[in-house]
């Protein structure tokens, strides 16, 4: 490949999770002013695109489980925040199996329509058996769930980018079909985005073939170097990028010992009852994969209370300490944080006039010195 230009990277862009289930991103007995119900969220949706927010990500939860005893559907959620806001992208966590991909283009494109390109997508192979079981849905091997989740992504982009959409697959099926109006299009956008989770071999591979975004959950440094590597590797094979965010909970204070403190609390204040029975249910999606790579395989009970590993990325400290740590992940490859808070309000202020200034201003040093040079 020649080299022949000088390509700027992009800004990091920051996405929260939408407290769209009661008890909060952590599951403790700790004080947590966040609150599930939409005049909070509406309220928090304007704050967050007013403090550097680029997008939302509704949760999905179909029923009562550890820590998470109700909650709003993620689509209609979705839609309602979007209404409620003027630049916030909003990312709606669907499950295939219990959504049929067609039906899902026709809402998303819909919401997309009345939002003017703001709607996206979450697919979410699913590690909660009981929400399929107790829907009389058929629960499907680890590695079966995501080809599922493969052929409902290769469906949607069928639908939304085909006048004569045609499928033909172990899962689904299409036959003429033309969704009418299309989601909006535009520059780098040819449909509503597409993001995925899961730190599989399975989620890997099928990340490569065919979503825009990869999300993972916390990990160290190095742990996001080797899932960066296996995704764009495939990603590459099939001559494609893919985009990656990263999970994190972040605890900004004044001081370290603060911070620290805050993080101390609320493990030491976790529902171990919660924790462990969520613990039971989500190891056996690593155990049951054929390399027993996997969400959770290595977690720990304090790595749990925050459901998807937040405390791992280390966004835990003062401003400072912050912004290098998320900076240094640029550096590794990572597009997008996905970040949870303790008080929502509070904290996603905190965030907008403490940390990101200094986020921005280590970017702009970084780029100066490192520009990513790409070829013709």
């Amino acid at each position: 490949m020649s080299i022949d230009k000088l390509e700027k990277p992009e800004p990091l862009k920051f996405a929260y999770w939408v407290p769209n289930v009661s008890g909060g991103l952590v599951v403790s007995r700790i004080e947590q002013r966040t609150d599930w119900g939409y005049d909070y969220n509406r309220e928090l949706a304007v704050l967050a695109e007013n403090n550097g927010f680029e997008y939302a990500l509704s949760q999905v939860r179909y029923i009562a489980s550890y820590g998470a005893a109700y909650q709003h559907e993620s689509t209609g959620f979705s839609l309602a925040l979007l209404l409620a806001t003027e630049r916030l992208k909003v990312i709606a966590a669907v499950h295939p199996g219990l959504w049929h991909p067609g039906v899902l283009a026709k809402f998303i494109a819909t919401a997309d329509q009345i939002s003017g390109g703001r709607a996206a997508v979450n697919v979410v192979s699913g590690w909660f058996k009981d929400e399929f079981t107790k829907l009389g849905e058929p629960w499907l091997e680890h590695d079966e769930r995501y080809r599922r989740s493969e052929e409902f992504i290769r469906v949607l982009r069928e639908i939304w980018t085909s006048e004569h959409a045609e499928f033909g697959g172990d899962f689904y099926r299409l036959h003429d079909f033309d969704l009418r109006p299309k989601p909006l299009t535009g520059p780098g956008r040819p449909h509503p985005e597409i993001f995925q989770g899961g730190n599989s071999t399975s989620a890997r591979l099928m990340a490569g073939r065919v979503s825009d975004w990869y999300f993972s959950n916390g990990r160290d440094l190095d742990g996001v170097s080797e899932q960066i590597a296996d995704v764009g590797a495939e990603a590459a094979r099939h001559g494609r990028r893919v985009r990656f965010g990263l999970n994190a909970f972040l605890i900004a204070r004044d001081t370290e010992a603060e911070a620290r403190d805050v993080l101390r609390e609320i493990v030491a204040k976790a529902d171990r009852t919660a924790v462990e029975g969520f613990g039971a249910a989500v190891k056996q999606a690593g155990r049951s994969t054929s390399d027993g790579k996997g969400m959770w395989e290595d977690s720990e009970f304090a790595d749990l209370v925050q459901y998807n590993d937040g405390f791992r990325t280390g966004l835990i400290g003062t401003p400072e300490q912050i912004a290098e740590r998320i900076v240094a992940y640029k550096r590794r490859g990572v597009d997008l944080f996905l970040l949870g808070f303790l008080h929502y309000l509070e904290d996603v202020e905190y965030f907008g006039k403490r940390v990101l200034p200094l986020v921005r201003e280590l970017e702009a040093d970084a780029d100066a010195a490192e520009p990513v040079r790409i070829g013709s």
